[in-house]
């Protein structure tokens, strides 16, 4: 999880996908969905094709889960993120 943490960090999208799964299944992280749905936003909002829509689907899936305050607290969190970690251009 280390190293998927820090290039999540990086702006990675591949790796704040993976990042947002393990927060969103508990696997070697505690199970947050506020972190999985953050995460896995911040990657929907990278991705292209096909691999932007496996996120949007994981995204909307953990969503499903969550009571629309705590879906807000996520997307407020990806957007400070985002904000805070400007992408290179």
């Amino acid at each position: 999880m280390r190293w998927f943490r820090l290039a999540a960090e990086q702006g990675y999208a591949s790796a704040q996908y993976n990042l947002g799964y393990a927060y969103g299944m508990g696997e070697g992280v505690p199970k947050d969905y506020v972190q999985g749905h953050m995460w896995i936003n911040l990657a929907a909002s990278r991705l292209t094709g096909e691999d932007r829509e496996q996120a949007v689907e994981a995204r909307d899936s953990v969503a499903q889960l969550m009571i629309p305050a705590k879906v807000a607290e996520a997307q407020r969190l990806a957007r400070e993120w985002d904000a805070a970690h400007p992408r290179e251009s």
